[in-house]
């Protein structure tokens, strides 16, 4: 197959100094992370109508199947070392802070934007056709929800070169710094009830979790057995923290409106984080010695390169089958969640939504290996990080409240243009650049 050989010839390539490792727990974790999407999803048919549901309140017993599922701290971990190698390549090659920006932000934003110019597109379709602003709501924000953690992690990103200086001046006092701001913020949130403060957690947690990727990067972890005594750690404070703690069970969503762990971000992703991290790490060196193997490392390297597609495409794909299952009179829709028969029907579901979304990453895949070269001078870091942030805050509105609904009339129309127009101040959009012109 042409696709497996362009990878096999790029895996041919790869310099022997590269971690392989932490390419494939990129590639691993998306795969996990879309297929806990594509189990939890409960859309069941009855009656005529389409109920759709969530298994983690349908199912209860399930949530601890989260603490699985959830794997966006081993994605901020492999973004820090990633971020660490390539500040460090920057700084020997001369870069400065705004070409390492645009650089960064062009692979992230490159495929985003393409994903909701399509959801503004299908909104109006689905308008045009008669569908009810509640089911255009449902479908864009449930297709929307994976784009929350590029809003993040974009800001993130713009803090790197701060957050590394940190990190090499101080080391893990910089990590323990965030963890302690995380745990007083949470304090606020639970005993004082200040529950707006928690929202900051979004920095706090994840610049930690961020750190640790600085802290592999720069070998700080070389002793399995002191990494296995740190996932001990972690996961002894989790059960800590939820069962004899105020946190919720479910380390994704939560059956209770109320309370997550998640919206916003508590200390308990910070205690999966470490655990993940200290077992993960502990299994380093037999992993590189496995991906020397040519046919495991193509693999990766395939999944890698259209990693931010498979990612942002994957529940969208899913709601259109499920639309097309619901006009087709609700075919294979009619199990029971929960029961053993839709339990093994996931098998099958899977399947086909695999088979289904390999055609679209192939199809928009290119646009994450977009490059700059030969394009104008990036816009001036003031000029990048203003827009943004505009771009972060339009995404996150989008992902909470999708297009056709929202507290305010048109928050879909403000949130896209804060997406168009904050990619457009930073440099993102094609029209911007001369090789589009």
């Amino acid at each position: 197959m042409r696709i497996w050989s362009q990878a096999s010839k790029l895996a041919a390539q790869t310099p022997e100094e590269r971690n392989r490792y932490v390419d494939f727990l990129r590639s691993v974790s998306i795969l996990v992370v879309i297929t806990g999407h594509w189990m939890i999803a409960t859309a069941y048919f009855t009656d005529g109508q389409l109920i759709h549901g969530h298994l983690l309140k349908s199912a209860p017993q399930t949530q601890w199947l989260t603490w699985i599922f959830q794997v966006m701290p081993i994605f901020f971990i492999v973004g820090g070392y990633s971020n660490g190698v390539s500040l460090e390549s920057a700084r020997r090659k001369g870069i400065a802070y705004g070409g390492w920006l645009a650089a960064r932000l062009n692979r992230l934003v490159a495929p985003l934007l393409l994903l909701i110019v399509s959801w503004a597109a299908i909104a109006v379709v689905m308008r045009i056709f008669g569908a009810s602003l509640q089911t255009i709501q449902y479908a864009s924000q449930a297709s929307l929800i994976p784009t929350w953690f590029l809003a993040i992690y974009i800001m993130v990103v713009i803090l790197a070169p701060l957050s590394y200086a940190f990190w090499k001046r101080f080391g893990f006092i910089s990590f323990w710094a965030f963890v302690a701001v995380a745990i007083l913020v949470d304090i606020a949130f639970f005993v004082a009830k200040v529950e707006w403060l928690g929202w900051s957690n979004y920095f706090w947690v994840w610049l930690a979790v961020h750190h640790l990727g600085f802290a592999w990067r720069d070998g700080r972890f070389d002793d399995h057995r002191k990494l296995l005594a740190y996932a001990g750690l972690g996961l002894a404070s989790l059960w800590l923290l939820i069962f004899k703690g105020p946190y919720p069970l479910a380390m994704v969503g939560s059956p209770d409106p109320g309370l997550s762990n998640t919206l916003p971000p508590k200390i308990t992703l910070l205690a999966l984080g470490i655990f993940q991290f200290g077992l993960l790490l502990s299994l380093e060196s037999p992993m590189r010695r496995a991906l020397s193997s040519l046919r495991l490392w193509t693999a990766t390297v395939l999944i890698n390169s259209m990693i931010m597609t498979v990612y942002l495409w994957h529940i969208t794909v899913m709601i259109i089958v499920i639309g097309l299952l619901y006009l087709a009179g609700g075919m294979g829709l009619g199990l029971d969640p929960g029961t053993q028969a839709w339990w093994l029907s996931r098998i099958i579901w899977i399947g086909i939504l695999l088979i289904l979304l390999l055609p679209v990453a192939l199809l928009l895949s290119p646009l994450e290996s977009r490059s700059r070269n030969g394009e104008s001078a990036p816009p001036s870091p003031t000029r990048q990080i203003v827009g943004a942030m505009m771009l972060c805050l339009g995404i996150a509105l989008l992902a909470m409240y999708g297009f056709g609904g929202g507290p305010i009339p048109r928050l879909d129309v403000i949130s896209f243009s804060l997406v168009v127009v904050g990619a457009g101040v930073s440099g993102l959009l094609p029209r911007f650049n001369k090789t589009s012109q």
